[in-house]
């Protein structure tokens, strides 16, 4: 929830603002919320202010930890609050600080007012201050969370690649628009060039110019920092939804061309070629384990691709679960591979993870959709998914690349192993047909309707996996669990009869995968219990394979491409994210801003 509605006609009056004025300079601060501490409410919602007079404002992206110290502090101090936010601590702060300093000092700059308040504040936080005191002044910092400068050039001239201090962005006197944002997408309309503010930096814009300073602790006075543009490798039109209704279903039917960039350039000579791993691959070779490390859809991904990295490479893989392996303390060698999966690569649980990591002195390798994130700039090396902007809340697109990406990450540790050759090749030849493949699959999109129109009464589901599809079971329940908010469950069909087995009847919807790899014949036999309980199935098969799974035709069946089996949960989970997305508009919700969530999970 923001403040930013425009003024009522009384507001102007009694403010005597003057509409008709104009500026050289104007600043200004809002902010979308996500609630964490206080609900959707107009006291809840950003700016928060110090009081009477809003001598400061702030917004707020983060977590304070330990706002309540501060609150109580402040309260000891004469200070009242008014929202249940953890953000409202801040600006009070910014307010203690200026009139404790202004009482002893005289005048304190607003640098020297947000510095104070830093050294005060521990949590994750990205911050833009603004204040009265200090006109046509913008203060942003952050650590933590992630934030975004953007600068454009009004003239249409091109910016310099650097800038150092106050002067440096209007030494050409050209008028500019500076932005500040927590993701790319959100400037891309306004400009491509961008900065990604640095943990512990503190960003001044004061009458249009910007300076940056370095924020320690152990120091009185930022130190001034010089920092270089980057360019957003993105167009417009990859924020709009073009012909479709909503970005998941645009982000469902963009596959067959972002599974073509993920691959565009690192499919060479019956080879794989990344880049960014080249100068490191000797070292990953002689890892003792690789450790894949992410959250929610990401995670998923990566236990998709656990069993052929291990194959391939011949080197153990265990999974973790970011906030698991921190609150485990789990441990993390220096001969271990940590490859940390994250479509933001700005997750604060992966983030935290990657740090635990790197004090372990683990390799930490990085694999993201966002160029310039702070998952690609802190890791050793990495590989950008390059699945392009994907705007809704439920991963999609962004996915099946990074299943790819890891497919291609194990073609390319295990290519020094003469055994797994045949293997390795016929994978390759299944990368390069998986975007046509993935056409085909998208064709299933009317039947996948009709399918949740008859499952739009239901209160559960079950996908049942193993194999390489556990994952896909897993990941086809968040989807439906996440945008149709509908409780569904992924499970692992060697463990149907220690317990799920019970609430097997004719009445609970039940998606069993079964489409040909090694665990093929497991899971007809799976499907046969469940039918002996009358178990109300729908079997996802390969092509040609109806009969064999639904004998008598007992069955509903979705029947779906064949490709090399390490590779089938990319065509998998096509037509379950098509499920997700039709019961989500049939059932009458937000399918691009589901209830309660957040495109990047900036917060534990």
């Amino acid at each position: 929830m923001s403040r930013g509605s425009a003024l009522h006609p009384r507001e102007v009056d009694e403010n005597e603002v003057n509409l008709d004025a104009a500026f050289n300079v104007h600043a200004g601060i809002a902010h979308t919320r996500w609630a964490t501490h206080g609900v959707p409410a107009p006291r809840n919602s950003h700016p928060q202010s110090s009081g009477a007079g809003d001598e400061f404002l702030v917004v707020h992206n983060g977590i304070i930890t330990n706002y309540e110290v501060l609150k109580e502090t402040l309260i000891r101090h004469g200070f009242t609050f008014e929202s249940d936010t953890d953000t409202e601590v801040i600006p009070k702060l910014a307010k203690f600080v200026f009139d404790k300093a202004h009482d002893e000092e005289g005048d304190v700059t607003f640098i020297e007012v947000v510095n104070e308040v830093m050294r005060q504040l521990e949590g994750a936080y990205a911050l833009i201050f603004k204040s009265p005191h200090y006109p046509n002044e913008l203060i942003a910092c952050k650590r933590g969370s992630t934030l975004i400068l953007g600068v454009n050039e009004l003239s249409g001239q091109k910016i310099g690649k650097s800038f150092h201090d106050v002067k440096a962005l209007t030494a050409n006197g050209k008028p500019k628009e500076l932005f500040f944002s927590s993701d790319l997408c959100a400037i891309v309309e306004h400009t491509k060039n961008y900065l990604a503010i640095e943990d512990n930096e503190i960003v001044h814009i004061k009458d249009g110019s910007v300076s940056i300073l370095k924020f320690d602790h152990d120091k009185e006075k930022p130190a001034s920092v010089k920092r270089a543009l980057s360019v957003l490798e993105m167009e417009v039109e990859q924020i709009k939804k073009g012909s479709y209704d909503h970005f998941m279903q645009k982000e469902i039917h963009e596959q067959p061309h972002s599974l073509t960039t993920t691959m565009r350039g690192r499919l060479k000579d019956g080879g794989v070629l990344l880049g960014g791993l080249k100068e490191h691959l000797k070292t990953i070779r002689r890892s003792r384990r690789v450790v894949f490390i992410g959250c929610g859809t990401s995670y998923n991904a990566a236990l998709a691709a656990r069993t052929f990295v291990e194959e391939l490479t011949g080197i153990p893989v265990t999974m973790e679960v970011a906030s698991d392996l921190l609150d485990r303390q789990g441990p993390i060698y220096r001969e271990d591979t940590a490859v940390f999966v994250s479509q933001s690569g700005e997750t604060a649980d992966t983030l935290l993870a990657l740090d635990y990591a790197l004090e372990n002195g683990a390799l930490c390798v990085g694999i993201t959709n966002t160029v310039g994130s702070t998952l690609s700039r802190r890791t050793h090396c990495g590989i950008h998914i390059n699945a392009g902007c994907e705007i809704g809340v439920a991963s999609t697109k962004a996915y099946t690349s990074q299943i790819v990406v890891m497919a291609m990450l194990a073609l390319a540790i295990g290519s020094d192993q003469i055994s797994t050759q045949p293997r390795r090749e016929a994978i390759i030849s299944g990368l390069s047909s998986l975007p046509g493949n993935a056409s085909e699959v998208l064709k299933l999109d009317s039947e996948m309707k009709e399918l949740a129109s008859s499952l739009i009464d239901s209160e559960s589901l079950l996908v049942f996996g193993r194999g390489y599809n556990y994952a896909t079971a897993l990941e086809g329940a968040l989807k439906v669990k996440e945008v149709a908010l509908m409780h569904s469950e992924g499970m692992f069909a060697g463990e149907m009869k220690h317990g799920p087995l019970a609430l097997v009847d004719e009445n609970l919807p039940i998606i069993v995968i079964a489409t040909r790899d090694a665990c093929f014949s497991k899971q007809q036999s799976v499907i046969q219990q469940l039918l002996s309980r009358k178990g109300r199935l729908i079997i996802m098969c390969s092509k040609g394979d109806a009969s064999a799974v639904s004998p008598g035709g007992s069955c509903r069946v979705i029947e779906v491409p064949q490709v090399a089996d390490c590779l089938q949960p990319v065509i998998n989970i096509i037509p379950l994210q098509l499920l997700a997305y039709h019961l989500t508009v049939l059932r009458g919700f937000d399918v691009d801003q589901p209830r309660n969530l957040a495109k990047s999970v900036t917060t534990q």
